[in-house]
């Protein structure tokens, strides 16, 4: 039996793309879709932008890369445009969500061995995504992507997401806690939005035990749920924030942002990369930033988003199938009560690009900061029609 040249590790539609413009999406057969899921919340500005395409043109005919063991005038540009607006005071640079997460749980451990806990414990919740190194995998609350790749990695602690009580409990009976590793919204684990003082409790227990806060905003942050960071939602600040996907607009760039303590804890020779912050990246993201900022896209979410959950309630809140619809910004979920994966591939028939997340029960919308309400109705009365039919055809069955 012969092998396929890809590794089997996706479960991939049968489709393939070759342009996209705007929302709007192409396959090689010329047939059109209206992007939904901007490739899990990477491609929030669409495809093909102007002001990202003739920066990554402009920047690949002077200088796509050099090492870091050199000054890389946009990579500082980069830093000093993302502190000034998270609050952070610097910034580490990657590839990857996953290694920007990486970089953060680097920097918790650091943290503790400086404090003198020799076995320094991150406090992690379940149904978590934080990637799929060993590291950030052992940080995931996801057992299915977990299984077969043990022995994982040791240090972290996990408890129930939105359950301030169980981090009072953990850390009256554990002395090497360190850090609260968390996301603002949980994505890949059903668009779960979590009590809204609940970053804020979580920001005084971090202060009361003197640990760091580090909020993983990979896919939350850039836009995404009607600010530039989740968390300004809540007028606090972390110790450590990461983030990546719609950084630059799917140019590969992760960023690990520090204040305070955090932001002292790394020395030459403690961390690196080859590639990441390298002047292509770079110069992308600072496109994406600038647009966002010119086009007011973070208020556009926010409201944008709040007439998709409306309309979305008003089409299904009262179905017996819909257990939940909620939203953040351009972070929506509608769960169902029971598993509706086949919806990804029916949607595709019918012309929109989404996924299924949350053990399959959750329909998941990350749809471009760019899109306009005509294009979101189209979106929400397309998916709306799907789940009655599928729903009811499930249920008849």
């Amino acid at each position: 039996m012969s092998l396929q040249p890809l590794m089997n590790t996706y479960n991939r539609l049968s489709v393939a793309f070759e342009r996209g413009e705007g929302v709007w999406i192409y396959d090689t057969d010329g047939n059109r879709y209206l992007d939904a899921l901007s490739g899990i919340a990477v491609t929030g500005l669409g495809h093909a932008h102007p002001a990202v395409t003739r920066a990554i043109s402009d920047q690949a005919s002077r200088l796509i890369h050099c090492s870091n063991l050199y000054t890389i005038p946009l990579q500082t540009q980069l830093a000093e445009k993302l502190t000034a607006l998270s609050g952070m005071d610097n910034a580490f640079f990657a590839n990857s969500g996953a290694e920007a997460n990486e970089a953060a749980i680097k920097l918790a451990r650091r943290y503790g061995h400086q404090k003198g806990i020799d076995t320094p414990t991150i406090i992690v919740m379940e149904n978590a995504f934080h990637g799929r190194t060993l590291a950030t995998l052992s940080a995931t609350g996801n057992r299915a992507a977990q299984a077969g790749f043990e022995p994982l990695v040791s240090g972290f602690v996990r408890v129930p997401y939105d359950d301030v009580e169980a981090i009072r409990q953990v850390a009256a009976k554990n002395p090497n806690i360190v850090a609260i590793l968390v996301e603002p919204v949980q994505g890949e684990g059903g668009v779960h939005i979590p009590a809204a003082d609940y970053l804020n409790q979580l920001r005084a227990i971090c202060d009361e035990h003197d640990w760091l806060l580090m909020l993983d905003e990979v896919q939350t942050g850039n836009g995404r749920t009607g600010r530039y960071f989740a968390y300004q939602h809540n007028n606090i600040l972390p110790d450590v924030v990461t983030t990546a996907k719609g950084l630059a607009n799917g140019v590969p760039i992760g960023a690990c942002l520090a204040r305070g303590e955090a932001a002292k804890l790394f020395t030459p020779g403690t961390h690196g990369t080859t590639y990441g912050g390298n002047p292509l990246a770079c110069a992308a993201a600072l496109a994406v930033i600038d647009t966002i900022s010119a086009e007011n896209l973070c208020q556009h979410a926010d409201e944008l988003g709040q007439y998709i959950v409306e309309q979305f309630r008003i089409q299904l809140g009262d179905q017996p199938y819909i257990r939940e619809i909620r939203g953040k910004g351009l972070m929506i979920g509608i769960e169902l009560t029971e598993a509706g994966s086949e919806l990804a591939v029916l949607a595709k028939v019918k012309g929109v690009l989404m996924n299924v997340t949350g053990a399959g029960r959750v329909v998941r919308l990350l749809p471009p900061l760019i899109m306009s309400k005509n294009e979101a109705d189209l979106m929400i009365n397309t998916v709306s029609q799907l789940i009655r039919v599928y729903a009811g055809e499930e249920r008849s069955a």
